[in-house]
């Protein structure tokens, strides 16, 4: 499509079609900590580093009542722009399923466990996987990446099956989110640009989708509508903003230079491995047992695709003054 401006306007520094009508505000909105603290000061920083964000479908979210809602990830800030599209309907909030080390990190897991997120075990997911559940149920949006890492090709990766599963275990829609753009800003393998980086970002929320009960099923039909999305999204992306042949965030099958999607996941697999052979050092080095591949051995032993369904753990947000993955 051909961008009118014409057809936009600005809400809360947002860019958003005229025809958006925000939902009233909700009782997430009265939240002080997350909602009255650290999303206005989130939205602050984006200001600061001139960010043009714009966002499509907001009101897809649901005013009320429990949702899942996948996001596609490429880069380390999605959990903040990823719950753009909920605050702006009424202000709701979006718990994120992320890793436990990110809990573990003495800055961010106290920050984390203040906005109510849900820490993910990688490698023992049931915990989380019930807590989600229990979430959703009581009516809460909560976020997860299904990719479980960053798609270092700025493709949908496979998705892992612990979406679709949480949304028809507690009767919930899933409500896909995608962006085009958050790559520039931080992502995976490249320099972060935490100043004035004036780059657009543009999200758009998919409609809901009921699911099945066939988890696999329900998870090609999320992929899918994700994938599509994503594809229309980089055209209008193009279209809008101009085009950057061997950027380093453009995916290459549209001329950039970012792995293809099979070379990015030799390169998570690898370091997947090696994740699993220092876990298992640590253990035999403190007398215990090794616990292997648990993606296999999860698999194997339930019937599934391991750590329930989330692989790397939900989220991949990193926590300051983390290593680089």
């Amino acid at each position: 499509m051909t961008f009118d401006a014409s057809k936009y306007t600005k809400i809360k520094g947002f860019t958003v079609p005229k025809s958006f009508t925000p939902a009233p505000l909700t009782a997430e909105a009265k939240e002080w900590f997350y909602g009255r603290t650290i999303l206005p000061a989130a939205i602050g920083y984006m200001r600061f580093q001139g960010l043009d964000i714009t966002v499509e479908g907001a009101e897809n979210m649901p005013v009320d009542g429990g949702a899942m809602v996948p996001v596609n990830h490429t880069g380390y800030f999605d959990f903040v722009y990823g719950g753009i599209p909920a605050f702006l309907n009424g202000r709701r909030l979006v718990r994120f399923m992320a890793k436990k080390e990110i809990f573990d990190n003495k800055i961010a897991g106290p920050l984390m466990r203040k906005m109510k997120h849900i820490e993910v075990d990688r490698f023992a997911g049931r915990g989380a996987y019930e807590e989600a559940v229990r979430r959703l149920r009581a009516g809460a949006l909560v976020g997860i990446f299904p990719e479980a890492t960053i798609s270092r090709s700025f493709e949908i990766k496979e998705l892992k099956t612990g979406t679709a599963r949480l949304a028809d275990d507690a009767g919930v829609p899933m409500v896909p989110v995608i962006m085009f753009g958050s790559q520039r800003v931080w992502t995976k393998g490249h320099k972060k640009h935490l100043g004035r980086v004036n780059v657009p970002v543009w999200i758009r929320v998919g409609e809901p989708i009921a699911t099945t009960g066939d988890a696999a099923a329900d998870t090609k039909t999320l992929h899918d509508a994700m994938a599509e999305q994503l594809h229309q999204l980089r055209l209008d992306y193009i279209d809008r903003y101009g085009d950057a042949p061997g950027a380093y965030w453009m995916p290459a099958s549209l001329g950039g230079s970012a792995p293809t999607l099979e070379e990015a996941n030799v390169m998570d697999e690898k370091l997947r491995l090696e994740r699993i052979a220092k876990r298992d050092a640590k253990l035999i080095a403190e007398g215990k047992e090794p616990l292997g591949d648990t993606k296999l051995n999860d698999a194997a032993a339930r019937g599934g695709d391991g750590d329930g369904g989330f692989g790397d753990g939900g989220g991949n947000g990193r926590a300051a003054g983390s290593p680089e993955r």
